[in-house]
């Protein structure tokens, strides 16, 4: 049996492990999602874009003040939002609830395909390769997520990660031990 003649994915040990959110025995999980996730990315935008305006309002401020001097702080604004961004979602979805603040007040979750949660690096690539793929594939990224039935977008195949409706739950594989 190989990869795909199994509908799996490979572990360790050479078997094949199922995804954890099947589509076909559980649609209530990815009921929504796609339009979920519209609404959740434009809440995550309002939250990392008020710290940002702050920031160039107090450096435009601080410039006034210091007479022109504290504008030279104005190189360290995008660098600064571009780090903030990455943080934001790496420490979100690397949080208890897998989730953005957009992405709990929409009841979504994002999971490994193997049902697992997120984690830091997890969460930062995801946003880096979210905006990349964008930047570059803008319309591809979004068609693709009305195409298969978890709703996954085209970073989120290339991570292997899902988005599941989090207002309801159902019967998830146990995730290997660590110890």
């Amino acid at each position: 049996m190989s990869y795909s003649d199994s509908g799996n994915a490979w572990r360790n040990d050479g078997a094949a492990q199922p995804h954890a959110y099947d589509p076909y025995l559980h649609p209530e999980l990815f009921r929504g999602v796609a339009t979920r996730r519209v609404f959740a990315f434009l809440i995550d935008m309002v939250v990392i874009s008020v710290p940002v305006i702050l920031g160039y309002i107090f450096i435009a401020l601080f410039g006034v003040v210091t007479l022109g001097i504290g504008w030279a702080l104005f190189w360290l604004a995008w660098p600064a939002s571009v780090v903030w961004a990455i943080v934001y979602y790496g420490a979100c979805i690397g949080g208890p609830s897998s989730a953005t603040i957009g992405m709990r007040i929409m009841d979504l979750e994002l999971r490994t395909w193997y049902g697992a949660p997120g984690y830091f690096v997890l969460g930062a690539t995801h946003a880096v390769l979210f905006w990349v793929t964008v930047s570059f594939l803008s319309p591809f990224v979004v068609l693709v997520g009305l195409f298969n039935g978890r709703r996954r977008l085209l970073h989120d195949f290339v991570l292997g990660t899902v988005v599941v409706n989090n207002s309801v739950r159902a019967p998830v594989a146990q995730t290997a031990r660590t110890w």
